[in-house]
């Protein structure tokens, strides 16, 4: 698939202030943690609406937040957990979204895959794989206002897409379009699905690059392309769980832990002792609040 450093810029996270690399720890944890409470409540009649989990993904939307802090509109499809959470959607209106209440972000309506939020400019999907891209595209010439579009690798294979991403080039939009590129189209391999290249054949000629999901790097890049929009970026990662549902991926072995090497690099930081701090915290605020609103559920029904 590609290196865990590809396009590496050495000794980057020195070069970002210590509160910005431990706010990235804190997203990264917030998103990481809420995934893996679903795994451990999932069970059939609590969540009757597909699940998609981005574990093993989540510094993607945790460095974008803080690189592209304020999109107008953030357009993205399912796995997106982290993005709302990130760009700092409720825990509670997530929660209640799982569990198909009308308090839910989307009112209970549209699930982990369809994840609409106004108070942050997140707009649900509908559910047509890669629609996202030209509505994305279609808002940002309408209103100019910059705006971030977030696809997978197989969604890029999309006919509308292609061509939404080449008007795009053409009529220069303030888009960032961000590939989180987990080398997956449900269990079929990039290779296997096609003989073309992302950046090569897929950006028409709009500045893009590759690189790994290292969340230093994505901050560095993204404010770097973000200065000349529309910009491309696909972004190299693993994912852990499975397509859809709560279980690993049996059929796909990642090539690296992308958590653990963040909290080797805050470890090179001195920030060891701080990290260890934020998961516990975290932790402990994501199992108390799916305790407190599944009691709440049960008193309620």
């Amino acid at each position: 698939m590609g290196s865990s450093n590809s396009n590496a810029l050495p000794n980057l996270p020195r070069n970002f202030p210590k509160e910005i690399s431990l706010d990235l720890f804190r997203k990264i944890c917030l998103n990481r943690y809420f995934d893996l409470k679903v795994t451990e409540l999932y069970r059939p009649g609590l969540f009757d609406c597909p699940i998609y989990l981005g574990v093993g993904e989540e510094s993607i939307a945790a460095a974008l937040s803080l690189s592209l802090p304020s999109p107008s509109r953030i357009f993205a499809q399912h796995r997106c957990h982290s993005w709302y959470l990130s760009y700092g959607g409720p825990m509670t209106g997530l929660v209640d979204e799982l569990l198909g209440l009308p308090t839910g972000c989307a009112g209970g309506m549209g699930g982990s895959a369809s994840i609409h939020c106004p108070e942050i400019g997140m707009i649900g999907h509908d559910g047509l794989m890669g629609t996202q891209v030209p509505i994305g595209v279609a808002y940002a010439m309408a209103t100019k206002k910059r705006t971030l579009v977030v696809m997978g690798d197989a969604s890029l294979e999309e006919d509308y897409v292609l061509g939404a991403l080449g008007f795009a080039a053409t009529k220069k939009p303030p888009v960032l379009f961000i590939c989180t590129d987990n080398n997956f189209s449900c269990i079929t391999p990039v290779c296997v699905r096609r003989s073309w290249n992302t950046i090569q054949h897929a950006t028409f000629g709009m500045p893009a690059i590759e690189i790994s999901d290292d969340p230093w790097l994505i901050m560095h890049y993204v404010r770097e392309l973000s200065l000349n929009l529309p910009a491309f970026i696909n972004i190299r990662t693993c994912r852990i769980s499975s397509h859809a549902g709560v279980n690993k991926d049996r059929t796909v072995v990642p090539e690296w832990n992308r958590f653990d090497l963040v909290k080797e690099e805050l470890t090179k930081l001195d920030l060891d002792q701080e990290t260890e701090k934020i998961q516990l915290l975290l932790e402990d605020a994501i199992n108390s609040l799916w305790d407190k609103r599944l009691k709440e559920v049960v008193r309620a029904s």
